[in-house]
């Protein structure tokens, strides 16, 4: 089982980071909606805690507070770019750290996370836009699910 001692401080921050990087990306993929988005993401930590004891790495993010690298500025482009590089490399951080089977648990959070927060709001009377499909599958492709 792998654990957050096994990273370093540095690498444990972007391996945090990662999931709710996945949620902000979703979050400005479209307008509109960034309350119950935002609350989605909440939301899909507390169920991942609620499933406590199936990964101890899962459990450790999982009962962090979610936070995302705010440091860069720019267009939604500039910051949807070096969030989806942060994803990348927190999956490789995992990656080379974990089982395959806490791999796969990372990546389905992820998935999961920013599926939950899609649908938390209704964008041009569908459930999920092309915008939020778009940025999900650009997610997908960064953690190599």
């Amino acid at each position: 089982m792998t654990k957050q001692s096994d990273f370093t401080e540095d690498a444990w921050k972007l391996v945090l980071e990662g999931p709710p990087s996945a949620g902000f990306l979703v979050v400005i993929a479209s307008k509109g909606g960034m309350f119950r988005e935002t609350f989605a993401m909440s939301k899909a930590y507390v169920e991942a805690r609620a499933e406590h004891g199936d990964s101890e790495l899962l459990d450790a993010i999982a009962v962090s507070k979610p936070k995302v690298d705010r440091t860069v500025s720019g267009s939604t482009e500039a910051v949807r770019d070096h969030a989806l590089g942060r994803l990348r490399d927190a999956t490789a951080l995992v990656a080379a750290k974990a089982t395959p089977e806490e791999l796969s648990d990372y990546r389905r959070f992820i998935l999961a996370l920013s599926d939950k927060v899609a649908n938390a709001h209704r964008e041009h009377g569908d459930a999920v836009d092309e915008a939020e499909h778009q940025a999900i599958e650009s997610i997908r492709v960064a953690i190599g699910a």
